[in-house]
């Protein structure tokens, strides 16, 4: 059988692997994946519903997105990056943020040409890159006073790339970008006459009064950022697969007809529950203080082992090779002999990724997490 080259660097993401390996024992501290246990706004699901017993919402039309919900977008925009985006022209309608990332990839790149990412940066970012055609070239984060940090020294000597693909606060790491961070973002697009690609899904996610910018704020950036945002973090509403992409016009026109042939249409249904949990109170204040509360038992709970504290987002990483084994290693250990499931970062990076283990707070309550230094000390003791 003929082999495909686009699939030679892809790897598996990992998480499914070991959710697979935990089962459904009730015992085992679920820290391998991106669910939550929060609750999504009660307004949203109650449309959702309401679609569901109306009967409405269940057409292939329109394919980019229900006007209600692109008006709902475009005025969350406003607050967010100051700027008008028209509802028809320049925002998108997907199924799931991470879904239209290739789209807006193959709308973007030509196969071969460079896109910029974090190492590490979220599998689902990388990966898609590496199938997409486009050549993704890493840029390290380093650990500084206890976090993370961009290397911005490194990013700076980028001569080359059609975009950096980008997110803030980042998963897995939760680095959380400060303006002088963008500032270097805005020069190295400038100069390479690159898009910036924003995954915003965790923008409101972050701690500690860590500066939250949208990068269409800072200087040069505006009309060369292509912004995906979702529903899923933020508002707790994974399961709806709703997301969005808005940018500037003249590659929205093309990011719209490689969604419809990538996807078709979103869930009617749930882009009218992703409509109201944009226009009312959505508790994204009261979950951001409950992801803080257990990312501070996460760490304090594994104190004097090489954890990096997060900025933001729903999860932390722990250095496996700075306790004497592979990633993989750890997870195996942390599992078998500790009943934790976490992920290895084999496949969210290259030389920086690969020697950590997410650990992901956002579905485990803190008297949980209160167990973790028991259950490391039986996986490394």
């Amino acid at each position: 059988m003929r082999n495909n080259a686009r699939f030679t660097h892809v790897q598996p993401i990992g998480l499914d692997k070991v959710a697979a390996a935990a089962g459904s024992d009730p015992d085992v501290l679920r820290l391998e994946n991106l669910d939550t246990d929060v609750p999504p706004p009660p307004a949203a699901v109650e449309a959702t519903a309401r679609a569901l017993t109306e009967g409405r919402g269940n057409s292939w039309l329109p394919l980019n997105g229900l006007p209600e919900l692109r008006e709902a977008i475009a005025a969350d925009l406003r607050v967010r990056t100051g700027l008008d985006y028209d509802p028809i022209r320049q925002i998108v309608v997907t199924s799931g943020g991470t879904s239209a990332v290739m789209p807006v990839l193959l709308a973007t790149t030509q196969p071969g040409e460079r896109v910029v990412l974090t190492d590490p940066t979220y599998a689902g970012l990388f990966q898609r890159v590496r199938l997409s055609g486009a050549e993704p070239h890493l840029v390290p984060l380093v650990v500084a006073d206890g976090g993370w940090r961009l290397d911005r020294e490194a990013l700076e000597r980028v001569d080359h790339a059609a975009a950096l693909l980008l997110m803030s606060p980042s998963m897995p790491s939760g680095v959380v970008f400060d303006h002088d961070d963008w500032a270097a973002v805005a020069r190295v697009c400038e100069r390479t006459d690159a898009y910036l690609i924003y995954d915003a899904a965790m923008e409101r996610i972050v701690y500690d009064g860590h500066p939250r910018i949208n990068p269409c704020r800072v200087a040069g950036l505006a009309e060369r950022t292509v912004v995906i945002g979702s529903v899923s973090k933020e508002y707790r509403m994974i399961g709806w697969r709703i997301g969005w992409v808005a940018g500037p016009p003249q590659i929205m026109e093309r990011i719209g007809v490689t969604t419809i042939y990538n996807t078709t249409v979103a869930s009617g249904f749930a882009q009218m529950g992703a409509a109201v949990a944009l226009s009312q109170p959505s508790g994204v204040e009261a979950a951001v203080a409950e992801y803080q509360a257990r990312h501070d038992t996460v760490i304090e709970q594994l104190d004097g082992l090489p954890v990096v504290r997060a900025g933001g987002g729903w999860s932390c990483l722990v250095d496996a090779e700075a306790i004497g084994m592979s990633a993989p290693e750890l997870s195996a250990r942390l599992l078998e002999r500790g009943r934790v499931a976490a992920t290895p970062m084999t496949a969210w990076g290259e030389k920086v990724a690969g020697r950590y283990v997410r650990l992901v707070y956002s579905a485990e309550p803190v008297g949980r997490l209160l167990e973790l230094r028991a259950r490391f000390s039986a996986a490394i003791g």
